[in-house]
């Protein structure tokens, strides 16, 4: 059963102003093997992030560095969550999240479908 539906739209060259003039936000908003991306995928993980956090519902419990977009080797991005955030999704019974994002024309999108196995 769906529970939660998060979407966040960002615009690329705005995101990449905001982490040039603060530059501590990449430690603040992503894990050590995502600070490595280009500002078009960091974009596009933010949003992922941010759509998250739409889909549980809140931000209670949730670490932006313990949430890490992670592709499979089919290149599907998937959600890796360790610490408070992992306990905060198993809280809210959710057990499956379902990921989509993109980037196009300077906008990063990602979109997320929280599932529970029965309604809470």
């Amino acid at each position: 059963m769906i529970v939660g539906i998060g979407v966040d739209l960002v615009d690329i060259a705005r995101f990449e102003r905001t982490l040039e003039r603060t530059p501590r936000l990449l430690e603040r908003l992503f894990s050590p093997a995502e600070r490595e991306l280009k500002p078009r995928s960091l974009a596009a993980r933010y949003a992922a992030k941010e759509a998250l956090i739409k889909a549980l519902g809140g931000s209670d419990g949730v670490h932006w560095t313990e949430i890490e977009v992670t592709p499979e080797a089919s290149g599907r991005p998937w959600f890796t969550l360790t610490g408070s955030t992992s306990a905060a999704v198993v809280e809210r019974g959710i057990t499956t999240l379902h990921l989509s994002m993109s980037h196009d024309a300077g906008f990063a999108t990602a979109y997320v479908i929280a599932e529970s196995e029965t309604a809470r």
